[in-house]
């Protein structure tokens, strides 16, 4: 191989130019060449690419997102979309993708490795549900800004004798949620994977009011509800005083933690490491402590990764 290409598509997480750099560097340690895909795969849909230099990867460690840039690509699902992607990686002499995102992006990297190219995905989503992975790039910062919010938000909650309900991401995966409601011991976690109940829960918050402990915080994944429709079932059940924070995208940014950080540099040089010894088609993910090679297509077809059930329970127990 003499040029692999690299992008990163989908939502933005921090480490992902942590890992950038890796794949940047560690090419041209093995003297290949780097084309970097800007706008994930709408940049090959629509050529627009940079050579790499270590120059490229500067200063970037420190940095959220992605200097590269990411977007949605809808011509990518269709046939003529993704021979068009092909065209322009032969176009650009590339002989080996790297593709680091979430679960569609692993799916267009799937659909490209089916087309002949070597491909290597990179597991990207601070959900954490991608499968045959302990942890994606960007979940460690996640859950690092969200600790930082509850506890500034406790603060507030023990000074007035009130109640928040604090919105995470996770559609689909209440990871988020129920593991930052364990790490900052919040009461209440409600996520898309468990069901729950008002009722008990508001009966709960009076018992504690009874007791003493007239502040709480509810930790709620967005696919279990909204914050401002349930704060508004608990104010009209309890009576006292209930807010609302979202922290929407605000999770998804910042500067990356040590751990995101070097996860993004051992998934960026082991990418490029396989590539170079031809295994392609595969997702290298983080399992005890070990980088592990996963077929995508294995990846593609197992979905989204089931939540623990451990962290649910536990998060219920302490909560007590």
């Amino acid at each position: 191989m003499k040029r692999l290409a690299v992008l990163t598509s989908g939502g933005d997480c921090s480490g992902m130019n942590a890992t950038l750099r890796a794949v940047v560097r560690a090419g041209l340690a093995s003297g290949i060449e780097i084309v970097g895909i800007q706008k994930g795969f709408q940049g090959l849909i629509d050529r627009q690419y940079e050579i790499m230099t270590t120059r490229s990867v500067s200063n970037v460690l420190q940095r959220g997102g992605t200097f590269l840039q990411s977007a949605r690509c809808k011509e990518m699902q269709s046939e003529a979309g993704l021979q068009l992607a092909i065209e322009t990686l032969k176009g650009l002499g590339a002989t080996g993708l790297i593709v680091i995102g979430g679960d569609g992006s692993l799916k267009g990297a799937h659909a490209i490795h089916q087309q002949g190219l070597p491909v290597i995905g990179i597991p990207a989503s601070i959900d954490n549900d991608i499968p045959f992975t302990d942890m994606a790039l960007g979940v460690d910062t996640a859950l690092n800004n969200i600790i930082k919010a509850v506890d500034n938000l406790k603060d507030t909650a023990s000074s007035h004798d009130r109640a928040f309900v604090v919105e995470t991401m996770g559609r689909g995966c209440g990871y988020l949620a129920v593991v930052a409601t364990i790490a900052s011991g919040a009461e209440y976690s409600l996520i898309p994977e468990e069901p729950y109940d008002l009722e008990l829960i508001c009966s709960d918050l009076r018992r504690r009011f009874r007791e003493g402990r007239s502040n709480s915080i509810i930790m709620v994944a967005e696919g279990a509800g909204k914050a401002q429709d349930i704060a508004d079932q608990i104010k009209d059940r309890i009576g006292f005083e209930t807010r609302i924070v979202v922290l929407g995208h605000y999770q998804r940014g910042g500067s990356p933690s040590v751990f995101d950080r070097l996860l993004g540099a051992r998934f960026g040089q082991a990418a490029v490491e396989n590539l170079l010894k031809g295994n392609h088609g595969k997702m290298v993910g983080l399992r005890a402590s070990e980088i592990v090679l996963t077929d995508l297509a294995k990846v593609v077809a197992a979905g989204s990764r089931p939540i623990d059930p451990m962290l649910p329970l536990l998060a219920s127990q302490l909560s007590v």
